[in-house]
């Protein structure tokens, strides 16, 4: 049994925002003309780059206290409390959206 195809507009908003998150040099261009030419509104393309951002700036944010602690630099900070959801959950954007 074959998993369905997923809608062609879903896979180019999971490509675009894995583009962002992923840091790729193509930043997702060829994505956005595509889901705007489908007429997939802005606001909606919108989210899908905030909530990208968000899950690539938490993991560097992430990685670099990884980094820190296991280097042992800035032994003086105060270690910040994780997050309501946990370590292994990302929080929510500026704007509020869930990305977990």
């Amino acid at each position: 049994m074959s998993a369905p195809e997923l809608h062609s507009s879903i896979v180019a908003l999971v490509s675009l925002a894995s583009g962002i998150a992923s840091r790729h040099p193509d930043m997702g261009l060829c994505q956005l003309a595509r889901l705007r030419g489908m007429g997939i509104p802005d606001e909606q393309i919108a989210t899908v780059v905030e909530i990208a951002r968000h899950i690539r700036d938490e993991a560097a944010q992430k990685l670099d206290a990884s980094f820190d602690e296991k280097a042992a630099l800035g032994q003086s900070r105060q270690k910040e409390p994780e997050s309501e959801a946990g370590a292994s959950c990302c929080s929510a954007t500026a704007s509020g959206q869930r990305c977990c």
